[in-house]
């Protein structure tokens, strides 16, 4: 069923979720057509129901889908299921922000620890979680086994980041930071640049 899928389709699939979990919960209990998901987030339809046919087999002529069983279907296919803990790295205005976001819980994942180098930020919490020194993070995401990490410094720190979350055993990375990052081999990194994508909105749209 997930045969062939597309890294388009897997792009498309949160999007589905998203609009499918903020719907009004008594039209959670009924069904809802790949049409209507399309019209409510201006896409194809017939790319939206082969977008969902990938992940679940219950659409029905004239019917379409349960929507709770859609709800789950794409959930279990995306891994939102499961719980993946997730450190950040960077106490400024920006991770402060990851550490206080609760809808990460919503898609699978729990922000259990940020890490500072200021000795001033270090022993307090954000959040309700705890904050520690940049230089405790290796020990703490080996007895935690952690192996996603946030990145939110000064991008003049990044690099040097990047390094210390991968010999601490962290093999997903998502920075922040103003800069490209090369990770050494068996860490992942994307780079999410703010203002890049702000300016790809904006100017592409004209």
């Amino acid at each position: 069923m997930t045969k062939n899928i597309t890294s388009q389709t897997i792009q498309r699939l949160p999007v589905y979720l998203n609009f499918l979990r903020s719907l009004p919960e008594e039209k959670k209990k009924g069904n809802i057509s790949a049409t209507a998901i399309a019209e409510a987030l201006g896409l194809n339809d017939v790319q939206v129901r082969k977008d969902l046919a990938c992940i679940s087999s219950g659409g029905r002529p004239k019917i379409g889908y349960c929507t709770s069983e859609l709800i789950s279907d794409l959930g279990r296919f995306l891994g939102f299921e499961n719980r993946d803990s997730v450190i950040v790295a960077g106490m400024g205005n920006l991770g402060k922000a990851m550490m206080e976001f609760g809808s990460f819980a919503d898609y699978g994942f729990d922000v259990v620890c940020g890490f500072d180098r200021k000795d001033s930020i270090a022993g307090t919490t954000i959040g309700g979680k705890p904050v520690l020194h940049i230089r405790d993070m290796k020990e703490y995401c080996q007895r935690e086994n952690i192996r996603i990490g946030i990145i939110t410094v000064p991008a003049k720190a990044a690099q040097e980041v990047c390094q210390q979350m991968a010999d601490a055993g962290i093999r997903y990375i998502l920075n922040f930071a103003a800069v490209h990052l090369n990770p050494p081999e068996g860490t992942q990194v994307h780079n999410e640049n703010i203002s890049i994508t702000l300016a790809m909105l904006v100017r592409g749209s004209k």
